[in-house]
Parts: structure tokens; C-alpha cells; sequence
């Protein structure tokens, strides 16, 4: 950081926040995914804005003879960096074996560290991280969804109790490579109905937790009165 600073340093600074940010927020708008191009822009300008008044105090650091008092500037972008660590925090939500925000959480963060590089005056460093962050949310997006990862659904059918589908949908599930990693059963007052869920679980691509079509021809069969499909997310997010 320079001891001085000039309106044409600040006006750099700022447009590269806002540069970044921007970039960044299109890239979460794309994918729809939360912190996108307002929430992105906002960050990066206020961690730059931050920087920018450290900086502008820069001179004034030290204390007087005649006080206890001393000026940490750093102490300006570091709570800057915590207060986001809670904004992080609060965009990640976790459910059952699926998190959620986590890429979200990331975003803003480097988003903060890139504002506070280009409102310090780093531009060059400001800029590589900015590119290194945009490659890994555009480049590896495509990576992984060539990835194959562990995927859980659950299965829940309504069948009459004389015709039992347990069986079948074992027998389904075994053709198609899929475990069945527990199940559960409820019987209707009668004892007519069963409602019986089945907790699924196999390897495939991400995102591609569709019903295989054995699902729809048992949802046919005689006897079957619901049958839900319901994706439980990735293991391991």
C-alpha cells in the first residue's frame, strides 16, 4: 500500500472491485444459485471500500506520546474477513446427509479477500486471484458433472398387502446397480395397506437423480396405490 493515496488510485481500485464482483455475481446468476450478481458486487466493493480507508489512515499510525491509545489498521480488513465468516456461515444449510451453500459461502469469501487485495492497492494480485476464482467456479463445474459419486433417493409405495412388491422392487433395484441400504414399514388400521419406504442408494453423475424407469412400471402394477420418488441429494457435499 502507498503512504498517500490519489483520487485516480481510488477510482482504479474501485472499478476492479466492482469489475470482479460483477463477474463473480454472473457467474452465481447463471447457475441460479444464491449471492448472485448484487450480493457478489456489494462484498467485493465493501471490502475494497475498507481497504481503501486503512489505507487512508496509513499515515496516521502509531500514537501519540501523550496517549495510550494505538491505531491497528489491520485490524480493519481482519473484521471485515471475520464479519464475513458469519455471512458465510449463515448461507450454508445443512440437511440430512446434504449440505448446501457451502460453494456459496467460498464465493463470498474470496470475493472479500480479492476486494481487500484491489482496495490495498494489490491490483495484479487482486486480478490472478480473481481469474484463478472464476476458472474453478466456470471450469470445474464441468468436471464434475463428468464426476460419478455416491447418490441416495427414497422410494415410497402404498401397496395392498396381498400383493407384496417387496420383492420386485428388490429384484428392480439389483438390475440396476442400486443398493438398498435400508427400509421401513406401516400398516393401515385394516391392515389392507402398507406404506413401506425404501432408502436407495447408487453411483452416478451429479444431478442426475432420476427415477430409472423400472419406478414408473412398478407405479402401474396391480395392487400399487402411490408411489414417490424422492432424491435425497449427494453423500459427502
Amino acid at each position: 500500500m502507498t503512504m498517500t493515496l490519489n483520487w485516480s488510485d481510488i477510482v482504479l481500485r474501485l472499478i476492479a472491485a466492482l469489475a470482479v464482483g460483477i463477474a463473480f455475481g454472473l457467474n452465481r446468476d447463471q447457475r441460479g444459485r444464491p449471492a448472485g450478481l448484487r450480493t457478489t458486487t456489494l462484498v467485493c466493493l465493501a471490502a475494497c471500500l475498507a481497504m481503501l480507508q486503512a489505507n487512508w489512515l496509513l499515515g496516521t499510525v502509531g500514537k501519540r506520546q501523550d496517549s495510550f491509545v494505538t491505531l491497528d489498521l489491520m485490524r480493519l480488513p481482519l473484521g471485515i474477513l471475520s464479519g464475513m465468516g458469519f455471512i458465510g456461515g449463515g448461507a450454508i444449510l445443512r440437511r440430512e446427509n446434504m449440505v448446501l451453500g457451502v460453494t456459496t459461502a467460498a464465493t463470498l469469501w474470496i470475493v472479500t479477500v480479492i476486494g481487500l487485495c484491489f482496495g490495498g492497492g494489490q491490483i495484479i494480485l487482486g486480478v490472478i486471484g480473481a481469474v484463478l476464482g472464476l476458472a474453478v467456479l466456470w471450469g470445474f463445474s464441468f468436471i464434475e458433472r463428468a464426476l460419478h459419486e455416491d447418490q441416495r433417493a427414497v422410494i415410497v409405495v402404498i401397496a395392498d398387502t396381498k400383493k407384496p412388491i417387496t420383492e420386485e422392487l428388490i429384484s428392480r433395484c439389483a438390475n440396476a446397480s442400486i443398493q438398498i441400504a435400508g427400509q421401513s414399514v406401516a400398516y393401515s388400521e385394516q391392515g389392507e395397506k402398507a406404506e413401506m419406504h425404501f432408502e436407495l442408494r447408487w453411483r452416478g453423475r451429479r444431478r442426475t437423480v432420476w427415477p430409472p424407469t423400472f419406478v414408473a412400471e412398478l407405479a402401474r402394477r396391480p395392487g400399487v396405490s402411490a408411489l414417490q420418488w424422492r432424491p435425497a441429494g449427494f453423500i459427502g457435499m
